[in-house]
């Protein structure tokens, strides 16, 4: 600013002096479109620099004081039509509980969806033509590289409604047609669930319970991106947090702050991965620790031995199913005696669509329906099923929300001298079979039974 004397006083428009450069202000225009400049004397705009930097430390003073959070307000209304659209989009995503807002730029338009309950929704499109304006006002606030559009950026916006504040992460790619613009929100007031809202069977939940109230181990949570893993780890954590215990986690990235834990965000770029990162916690006299991802030998290794020297640990991977993560672990190098020592419990887990509570009705089922079940659960007695008919509080889906369904592996000493022998998955699988544990095809239809959820949804993510 001191150097091509160019002062920014409000959207689009900046003072000038006669010294300003004629290139910098047609980079402006480049930049932001249409440009106003209103031009002032050298002494003038000095004064106003000065004001404008006082002004920038009071606001570098404030973002210190409050944990370095400057928030959008949604609600503060902006006359500009780009500003109103944005947060119109905004606030319906955050209504309808959105997860993701995507930017879907083709040939003419750009196709606006919503991520709701794991499944996209087209909800508007924009023209062609004014959407780089859509895209310049998010990298404006998520303080990302206005002129840069050939390469990938990620950023963040912290906007409020009212009391809510609601966390943005952003992330823009270059397409042919545009920069494709993917946006996540969590929900900073948002209450975490507890072990018991996550939907567990009372069976399953009393095992899962007594497992993570024992002093060590390893305890593994699997399933596919986006299947809730954090979410049932943050909710094991509350459960067994007490004020005497020292619990550290690892992730990446941080989504949720929970209160009373200690928790590290992992940072490739300065050296700061899992299992650096597991090495600085070990020495931080830890009961509990939660490592967000198993990616690697060294991460799983560190793992495996904390569980053994009196430390209990969380983590999860990526398999199909519980049987399946012994097999994982071997092919990542770890020795199976090791496995067998150290794994109390594996979950394996699937989210599906719970039925709309407003739209919700009760139906007979039908004859392939019947058949589906009893093929899974014997000769069930099933009077009526339910799902939605569609209504304004789901978006016309017959869906809202989400409940997990799960599968338990718990180890005792005939599974840990097989997993000790072999990491043949059917064999575990048998084993585990014979004890008692269910699949998550038996779990997701038993909810079904219970009008929680619907065949066709359970079949989607649960098929053997």
């Amino acid at each position: 600013m001191r150097r091509y004397y160019v002062l920014p006083f409000g959207e689009g428009k900046f003072y000038v002096t006669e010294k300003t450069p004629f290139h910098v202000i047609e980079d402006l225009r480049f930049t932001f479109g249409t440009v106003e400049t209103v031009l002032i004397d050298e002494e003038a705009f000095n004064e106003k620099l000065e004001d404008y930097i006082s002004s920038l430390e009071s606001r570098l003073e404030e973002e210190e004081t409050f944990g370095g959070a400057v928030f959008e307000d949604l609600l503060a209304g902006s006359d500009a039509p780009v500003i109103q659209l944005l947060n119109t989009i905004f606030l319906k995503a955050i209504r309808v509980r959105a997860s993701d807002i995507h930017f879907e730029p083709y040939e003419r338009e750009v196709v606006v969806k919503y991520r709701l309950d794991g499944v996209l929704h087209e909800v508007m499109r924009i023209p062609l033509s004014s959407y780089s304006k859509v895209v310049s006002r998010v990298k404006v606030i998520s303080r990302l590289n206005v002129a840069e559009k050939r390469l990938p950026q990620d950023g963040r916006i912290k906007v409020k409604i009212g009391k809510k504040q609601i966390d943005m992460r952003v992330s823009t790619l270059p397409t042919i047609f545009g920069e494709r613009v993917v946006i996540r929100l969590l929900d900073r007031s948002h209450k975490l669930l507890t072990l018991k809202e996550l939907g567990f069977s009372d069976r399953d939940y009393a095992v899962f319970e007594e497992v993570i109230t024992k002093p060590h181990g390893l305890i593994l949570v699997t399933g596919p991106t986006g299947s809730g893993k954090t979410t049932t780890l943050y909710a094991a954590i509350q459960r067994i947090w007490t004020p005497e215990k020292n619990i550290l986690t690892i992730e990446d990235p941080v989504e949720y702050q929970i209160e009373g834990i200690n928790q590290v965000q992992v940072n490739p770029k300065i050296g700061l991965t899992f299992a650096t990162g597991l090495r600085s916690i070990l020495r931080q006299d830890p009961d509990v620790i939660m490592i967000g991802e198993i990616r690697d030998l060294e991460t799983a290794e560190i793992a495996v031995r904390a569980s053994m020297t009196g430390h209990l640990v969380f983590s999860t991977l990526h398999t199909n199913d519980a049987p399946s993560s012994i097999a994982r672990l071997t092919d990542m190098g770890v020795e199976p005696f090791l496995v067998a020592s150290s794994l109390e419990c594996v979950l394996a887990q699937r989210l599906v669509r719970r039925v709309c509570s407003y739209c919700a009705f009760e139906y007979q089922p039908t004859d392939e329906e019947m058949e589906t079940i009893r093929a899974v659960l014997g000769n069930v007695k099933v009077a009526k099923l339910k799902k939605g008919k569609g209504c304004d509080k789901c978006l016309g889906t017959g869906y809202s929300g989400r409940i997990a369904i799960y599968q338990v592996m718990r180890m005792d000493e005939e599974m840990r001298a097989l997993v000790s022998k072999t990491s043949d998955t059917e064999k575990i699988r048998e084993i585990a079979r014979s004890k008692g544990m269910r699949t998550l095809l038996e779990d997701g239809l038993e909810k079904v039974v219970y009008g929680v959820t619907t065949v066709e949804e359970v079949l989607q993510v649960a098929r053997d």
